[in-house]
Parts: C-alpha cells; structure tokens; sequence
C-alpha cells in the first residue's frame, strides 16, 4: 500500500524516547516511502537524527494540526500502545488526520477501518489494516524441505532485539553482491516496509505455520535466499510466534539475535537468559524436532548494540564471537556483510 511517491507522516507520541515507538523507527530506517514530518509531542521541536542515529531530517511535531502543514498524505500508526489501542485523545488526532485528507496505515490490533473513519474518507484515501488474517489458510505439511532455496530465519533471546533489522540488512546485503533474495515479512513494520507478507499475530495458532509456509512457498522458486523476519522468542513466557516460523519455513539456517549485555527478558526480569552456546543447542534442537527435520544450524550471531559506544560494542562482539565460535557483528550498525558470508558458507 505504501509506495515512493507517498510522503508520510509518522505518528509517534512518546514512541523516540519511549519503549512504544518501534514500528515509527523501523519506518523512518527502512522505508522507501520518504517521512516528511514525525509527530511527537514529548520531542516536539529536537533533531531526529540527533535523537535516533537514523538519516532523517524530517521535523518533529506536536500535532497533527502542524504536521498538515508539511503536505503530507499518509499517516502511519507508528507506535504500540500498551493493550494495542490508542488512547483517546490520540484517536481524535487519526480522525482529524483523515479529516485532513489524509490515508491511514495502522499496524495495532484494533482496526481503524470503523464507520466512523469510514465516513470521513474521501476519493482516493483509504484506511489499510495490517493485521489482517490472510484468507484460504491450511495447516502446514513441511513442505518448504522441496525448496532448494536457502531459508533464512531470524531467531532471538527476547522480544524487540532487532530480527527485523537483522533480516532486512541481510537482504540488502545480498541484494548489493547481486543475489536473488527476497526479505519476508510477518509482523506489522515489516508488511509496512515490504507491502507484503503475513501478519504472524493476527492469524489463528492452528493456521499459523500454515500461513508461513504458504508464503515461503509463494517465493521459494523465484529467489535464490529468503530471509524471513523473526518473531518472538522461545526463551519469552508469553511468546508462541516461533514455533510456527521454524515449522513453516523449515529453515537452512538460523540467525539468533541478541542484545549485548541483557542478562533477562525484559519485561520479566525473573527469566533468566541462558548463556548464547545453551540458546543456540535450545534452537537447534526445537528446529530439527529430534530428527524428524533436516538439520540445521544457528550460523552467526546478530548483536544489538545501540545502547554501548563504539569501542564497548566491539569488545563484546570479540567476546561473543569467542564464546560460541560462531561469526558475529551488529548488522545495522557495522553490515551484514560477516552475516552474509555466513549464510552463503553454511
């Protein structure tokens, strides 16, 4: 639904410096559809690039009265409010958006394709909720083993470490040496980004390695490498995205994601993080189901380091590196070059 020729608002309140505003960043990061304003009204007036390290010098607002003077005309849900609905002053801003003639892409669980939207739109506005349940879904049968594509899944210690991130530099990555690869998307900023792919969270958990496969299918025969986004964790106690992703995709290699120096889940600091080596045996064993599976193996590590200085960052990628003798680098901030080099190796 998005394409180049959109100019993009970003509603992101509280979502720069909060723990919310995910989906807002990865847009500003990766999409091909410019932001010509963000809106934010805890940052209102400071520097973006100076705020998140990313190349984007649109201005910051407080509202979307401001934001309308930038001709935008799209405004994206760009962040996750706890429960998964706006609050209500928040709500007013979408309306007065659409008022303003603007289109909608919301990636919350609660659609915005209501009525009450419904009758504000004009010729050639539209709402787009993304998380939407595909149709004609089956069970999966493991039929992505028939692929001879590489089948690249991005695993993690936790939530919100940086999958997506570390599959989209990948493709890109691969991109540039010239190979077919394709970047599958399964959570709401990555169909946002690539307009295409499945909504993990919004599919019914019988269907939901079915709805992977169908879609590693969709591609297999035509790319050479498919990075499919990661979701959750096994290591997460509320998390069941996983599961269906190793089943569906029936990987040729994984990908395990961390953030440098987490020691607990983050939002559950009473589950403990195994050391890297005992995650990695944790997903390998899960992905081949004790034989019933090819094998497969977790062939680098993807490291998060935003949070440390350059030189920390380094050490503790040395030091990763040599505690699970495996290749490791932190793609959105060094490439993912090393990654790659990886995955082709395997």
């Amino acid at each position: 639904m998005l394409n180049p020729k959109h100019r993009v608002a970003i509603l992101l309140h509280e979502g720069i410096r909060g723990i919310h505003g995910k989906t807002g960043l990865a847009l500003l990061r990766y999409s091909e559809s410019p932001t010509v304003v963000v809106i934010d009204r805890q940052c209102a007036g400071e520097s973006l690039r100076q705020l998140t390290g990313i190349e984007c010098d649109a201005p910051i607002v407080a509202s979307v009265t401001e934001a309308l003077t930038y001709a935008p005309d799209v405004l994206v849900i760009g962040i996750a409010p706890s429960g998964g609905a706006l609050p209500e002053e928040w709500w007013q801003e979408v309306k007065q958006a659409v008022a303003g003639g603007l289109s909608v892409v919301n990636g919350l669980h609660t659609p915005m394709a209501s009525p009450e939207l419904q009758a504000l739109l004009k010729e050639g506005q539209w709402i787009w909720d993304v998380r939407q349940e595909p149709t004609d879904l089956k069970i999966a049968s493991g039929l992505a083993r028939s692929l001879s594509c590489q089948r690249v899944l991005t695993v993690g210690t936790d939530m919100s470490v940086g999958k997506m991130s570390t599959s989209l530099e990948l493709n890109k990555a691969a991109t540039r040496r010239g190979l077919r690869s394709k970047f599958l998307a399964t959570g709401q900023a990555g169909l946002m980004i690539a307009g295409d792919g499945v909504p993990l969270d919004a599919v019914r958990v019988d269907f939901a390695a079915g709805a992977v496969e169908q879609l590693v299918m969709r591609f297999g025969q035509e790319y050479e490498i498919l990075f499919v986004e990661g979701q959750g964790s096994l290591l997460h106690p509320s998390s069941t995205a996983t599961l269906p992703l190793l089943r569906g995709t029936q990987p040729t290699g994984l990908i395990l994601v961390h953030r440098a120096q987490q020691a607990t889940i983050r939002n559950h600091p009473h589950v403990t993080i195994p050391p890297l080596p005992e995650v990695i045996k944790l997903y390998e064993t899960v992905a081949v189901a004790g034989g019933a599976f090819a094998a497969v193996k977790v062939v680098a590590i993807a490291l998060n380091t935003a949070h440390l200085d350059t030189t920390t960052a380094q050490q503790v990628i040395a030091q990763i590196q040599t505690d699970t003798n495996l290749p490791c680098t932190d793609a959105v901030r060094f490439g993912a070059e090393l990654l790659l080099d990886a995955v082709i190796n395997n």
